[in-house]
């Protein structure tokens, strides 16, 4: 067996002037998943963050509010904690970049690249506020587009008209910050010689450090050529002094991702374990990944290498770079109840859902995650319910029942618990390689094939039968060895489901290796129900506390029902039909033959319908209400028998079955009253 690895792993820093939102979430629980991965496999692995605690911004709003920036984001840190908690966030530590071990390494960094010749110093001219006097930056000067002449934009770019331009080239400027009008100003900056590592960056960034698409983007910028950076900010700014040069501040960026090595260092005093040196000295054998979203790629993938490249660090091992988030494939919305914080989330569901959706979602490349609340409601009962956890719920009670809750040993589905076994190194393979979605389907295929395992040995059938005890215990047992190897595969996403299960299981903490070894004559504890299924109007309740302006959203008056998009809106009824219409419908009653689902179809169920005189085939999107097809076998149902025949890439759909519910996992076959026999014609 190999030696564990040594692993430091990092999420960008979240801004401490705001709350934390399912946008941010996308980027820690991928990190946290990672990370608890590699410390299922027995590696060390140290997860680290931090508050980013500095800048203009931080400064101003602890204006406004009448207290100190230091306040400020201790207030901030206290509220990112909790939240980052309460999503099951583990951090080794989160740390502010407002600490001294921060000041420290920025100082010395920043000595380190200037007596190497890597700093240089000119004068620059930029807007001056006269009335709060502060030189401004461009987000805070507001102006006419000089393009198209449209009033009230930024100093850097026109909403309206696209258009990008410098802050003086905008008409009549005000500082946005006390609507004075701004006067020209020359000040001292000092910028860091970004160009002097461009062969190295080169090579660097085409290492296999980034993912190709990311690499491709960095590449633009090195083929037209790197430009210093200025890494100054002039009195008041809330920073660190730059050494030597009074009135002079480290821009927030150039602390910002010291701040990662600043809060590993806190951790080294509290940790003896654990060398700051043995991560980050330059010949570091140990591995660097930091984990960020793809706005901030140029600070990390050029600016952040060549600041440890000139100050004697070591650089990266992997920068892994994932999208946006999109809520019901539109931009996140105030007016629609779709910009979510972290705490409204909580106040409605259950953290484990949402880690486990982004989980499906998440592959290895940098594309956009869509939250649908309607897939996400479907998905999270159809699989984390309707099939992992419904596996115990439906083997613990004969266990309990019939042998006083002791697993018997044996082993009733050896190709089924071999085929568990072979799977473990793709899923592995997929875990490491942050390909999440590829780990949960390969996953959720294993409990679909669990599931219809156990629905053909049906031990509900067999505890009726004289004689069948021990087959039943067997096939039980079984599934509940089953269950745990879904549970080993799962704990990296749901680390709650999987303490509940092991309480369950009567187990220690399950490592990723126990899934080599199964349970035998082993006494379990009571079962529980595990996971409840996500009700959605708790969605919809969630949707509505996030709305900016609920009343303004709800411009006509009458009911209004809940959208999947979560906007309120008038529920009319259908457009009215003639009877004759209605009367060309042909409703008869049907007997399901056979029922199964469609491999390769999310939603489907392929059914055999009898209505008397001969068998159709229908395919009905009814899966998620019914796991497990086979038991809708020898049930009478109502169907449009008269439907034109429908093409679909599954084969011919010769009809539709009739059903009522919400979706999802609320939907019901609608059945004829006792007596009706198929074929027979509802009238």
């Amino acid at each position: 067996m190999s030696e564990p690895r040594q692993i430091l792993v990092t999420s960008a820093l979240p801004y401490a002037n705001g709350s934390i939102h399912l946008g941010h979430m996308v980027e820690y629980v991928q990190t946290d998943m990672w990370v608890r991965f590699q410390k299922h496999r027995g590696n060390q692995c140290i997860y680290v963050c931090a508050d980013d605690a500095h800048g203009s911004a931080i400064m101003l709003r602890a204006e406004k509010e009448g207290i100190t920036p230091e306040q400020l984001i201790a207030n901030v840190q206290l509220e990112h904690s909790s939240d980052f908690a309460d999503f099951l966030v583990d951090f080794d530590n989160f740390h502010s970049t407002h600490a001294e071990e921060n000041r420290e390494l920025s100082t010395q960094i920043y000595l380190r690249l200037r007596d190497a010749g890597h700093i240089a110093n000119r004068a620059i001219t930029q807007y001056f506020d006269p009335e709060k006097q502060m030189f401004l930056a461009d987000r805070f000067i507001k102006g006419t587009c000089p393009k198209c002449g449209t009033e009230d934009q930024y100093g850097d770019n026109c909403e309206k008209c696209g258009a990008t331009y410098a802050p003086t080239d905008l008409k009549d400027p005000k500082s946005a910050i006390s609507g004075a009008t701004p006067v020209l100003k020359e000040s001292q900056h000092f910028f860091f010689k970004l160009p002097d590592f461009q062969a190295m960056l080169q090579g660097w960034t085409r290492s296999g450090t980034l993912q190709d698409a990311v690499a491709n983007k960095i590449a633009e910028w090195l083929d037209s050529g790197l430009q210093e950076w200025d890494i100054s900010r002039d009195a008041p700014y809330f920073g660190f002094e730059i050494p030597d040069e009074p009135g002079k501040y480290f821009y927030v960026w150039l602390d910002a991702p010291i701040g990662y090595m600043a809060s590993f260092k806190n951790l080294c005093a509290r940790r003896p374990d654990l060398d700051f040196d043995a991560f980050w000295n330059k010949d570091s054998t140990a591995e660097l990944y930091h984990f960020i979203g793809k706005d901030i790629v140029n600070f990390h993938a050029l600016f952040w290498p060549a600041m440890l490249e000139g100050a004697g660090y070591r650089k990266p091992t992997g920068i892994n770079v994932h999208g946006y988030l999109t809520v019901n494939g539109q931009k996140m919305s105030k007016s629609r109840g779709t910009f979510i914080k972290a705490r409204t989330y909580l106040d409605h569901l259950s953290p484990e859902y949402l880690r486990y959706y982004y989980a499906s979602k998440l592959g290895k490349g940098v594309d956009d995650l869509d939250l649908n609340l309607d897939d996400f409601v479907q998905k999270v009962n159809s699989d984390l319910v309707g099939k992992v956890v419904n596996i115990a719920s439906r083997c613990a009670g004969f266990i309990h029942k019939g042998n006083a809750g002791v697993l018997v040993a044996g082993d009733a589905a050896p190709e089924l618990t071999e085929a568990f076994r072979a799977a473990a190194p793709s899923i592995a393979d997929a875990y490491e390689g942050r390909d999440f979605a590829r780990a949960m389907r390969e996953i959720m295929a294993l409990a679909d094939r669990a599931n219809a395992w156990i629905a053909d040995k049906a031990p509900w059938a067999l505890a009726k039968q004289e004689g069948k005890q021990d087959e039943v215990q067997a096939v039980c047992a079984a599934g509940i060895n089953l269950f745990r190897q879904l549970i080993i595969f799962l704990k990296p996403v749901l680390p709650l489901l999987a303490a509940d299960a092991e309480a369950f299981l009567n187990v220690a903490p399950l490592t990723w290796n126990d899934h080599a070894s199964l349970l035998a004559n082993h006494q379990l504890n009571a079962f529980k129900p595990l996971m409840t299924r996500i009700d959605p109007v708790k969605v919809q309740a969630m949707t509505d506390a996030s709305k900016e302006d609920l009343a303004a959203s709800q411009t006509d008056t009458g009911s209004a029902a809940p959208q999947g998009n979560g906007e309120l809106v008038k529920d009319p009824l259908s457009p009215e039909i003639e009877f004759d219409t209605f009367a060309a419908v042909d409703l008869r009653v049907a007997l399901i033959v056979k029922a199964e689902a469609v491999e390769g179809a999310d939603k489907l169920l392929r059914l055999t319908l009898d209505i008397g005189d001969e068998q159709r085939n229908v395919f009905s999107g009814i899966k998620s209400a019914y796991p497990n097809p086979a038991e809708l076998e020898g049930r009478l149902t109502m169907m449009i028998a008269n439907l034109k025949p429908r093409k679909m890439r599954f084969g011919l759909s010769e009809g539709m079955v009739m059903a009522a519910g919400p979706g999802g996992e609320e939907i019901y076959l609608l059945s004829p009253d006792s007596g009706a026999k198929p074929g027979q014609r509802i009238k």
